[in-house]
């Protein structure tokens, strides 16, 4: 198996597992109970918040764990609409947040509040100017992404750390895809929000955290015994936290080693995508991309049929978000970008992760260009005399007598 959905899911590294082994086993303790047992453990989880905090440079009493990056962004967004609901009800989000930033958004309109939704360019990038004339005086929050979950774009959060900053703004940025990817200061990029999660960066699922700047204020979505410096309350997942601190550690310590192994094979994967198979086209940025990140679309073919074909090669890809693919509509992120939906239907996601290599790249174009051929043999939509795509005549769809 070529396994390249690392944006979905990331494997559990071994020094990840062996670190949680103990605490799933004789170290079972609950850190807030007082004997040798509890204490152990609540020496683990410290460690962990401390690892976490150094790789986007935060402050150790500023990382609060959660469930992963959906509840970290519930928490973020939710919290502050409530606590600062008297100062205003004004939200500025982009087109294409994750689905647990649009739908958290979506939940707040019923109750009175307004968003709105910045659009992005044909790369997937919002403008800054646009950011500007958004803002109004009861805006109490800005939440950008870092890097889509999609197409991998980059956005300029440094800039919209800023403008943030500069009209007394607070700024939620979900960085579950970045983080231990590419560097993330949340110091230098004035963040005083920050969703992150254990599994994008090969450590346990089921476990994240949510970076609050000190003087930050949230209202509190779960009550219960105080847990989390009182802020998310639950008894601890001992082992999980373990494992994401030591995946924290790791990608730490490897991560400029790993960007740049990433991007060769990405390069690598898009130059011989571009050169191998005709009209396909990359979606987002080539530049302004996470280095795992390839996405393509093919003329002519539709992606749920070339998952299925790639699977049965032992390849793993996705055709978008894994939050939203059991979905049959186009994907908003490539419709906010400006595709059509026979664009979008025929795209695939290929996002690498450390256990790949340039023999799995050659492998994957290799099996690529190989179903992509297939399946535009049996496509109407494909001249194979010439091998170009055909005009679609969309009036075929419209016209009731067709």
């Amino acid at each position: 198996m070529i396994y390249m959905d690392n944006s979905a899911t990331s494997p559990v590294k071994e020094e990840v597992f062996n670190a949680m082994v103990p605490y799933l086993k004789e170290e079972f303790g609950n850190p807030s109970t007082f004997y040798k047992l509890g204490r152990n453990a609540k020496k683990a989880v410290e460690e962990a918040r401390e690892q976490v905090a150094k790789l986007i440079n935060a402050d150790t009493r500023e990382i609060i764990f959660t469930s992963g990056g959906t509840e970290s962004d519930n928490m973020a967004i939710k919290g502050v609409a409530l606590k600062y609901e008297d100062k205003g009800k004004h939200i500025i989000t982009t087109e294409i947040e994750h689905p647990a930033v649009l739908r958290t958004c979506e939940f707040l309109e019923t109750r009175g509040y307004e968003v709105t939704y910045l659009p992005v360019n044909e790369n997937g990038i919002i403008s800054i100017d646009d950011l500007k004339d958004a803002i109004r005086e009861d805006t109490i929050l800005i939440s950008v992404m870092h890097a889509n979950n999609e197409i991998g774009t980059i956005q300029p959060i440094v800039e919209v750390g800023k403008v943030a900053k500069e009209n007394g703004i607070l700024f939620h940025c979900d960085a579950v895809q970045s983080v231990g990817k590419i560097p993330v200061d949340v110091k230098e990029a004035n963040i005083d929000l920050l969703s992150i999660s254990s599994h994008k960066i090969y450590g346990p699922k089921g476990v994240g955290a949510i970076f609050i700047r000190k003087g930050v204020r949230l209202e509190l979505l779960i009550h219960g015994g105080g847990q989390e410096n009182g802020l998310r309350s639950g008894t601890e997942n001992v082992p999980g936290i373990v494992g994401f601190g030591k995946a924290a550690e790791l990608a730490y310590e490897n991560l400029d080693e790993n960007i740049a192994k990433l991007t060769e094979l990405r390069d690598s994967l898009i130059e011989k995508i571009s050169e191998r198979i005709p009209e396909a086209y990359l979606n987002g940025d080539k530049v302004n991309r996470l280095p795992n990140n390839v996405n393509f679309r093919f003329a002519a073919i539709e992606g749920e049929g070339l998952i299925l074909r790639l699977d049965a090669k032992g390849i793993n890809g996705a055709t978008g978000s894994a939050c939203s693919s059991k979905s049959l509509k186009a994907s908003y992120v490539l419709s906010a970008l400006g595709l059509e939906d026979a664009e979008i239907h025929g795209s695939l996601r290929l996002s690498l992760g450390t256990e790949n290599s340039l023999e799995d790249v050659d492998v994957v174009v290799d099996a690529l260009d190989e179903v992509v051929a297939g399946l535009r043999r049996m496509s109407p939509l494909w001249d194979n005399e010439n091998n170009e795509s055909l005009e679609l005549d969309e009036s075929k769809f419209t016209d009731p007598d067709h």
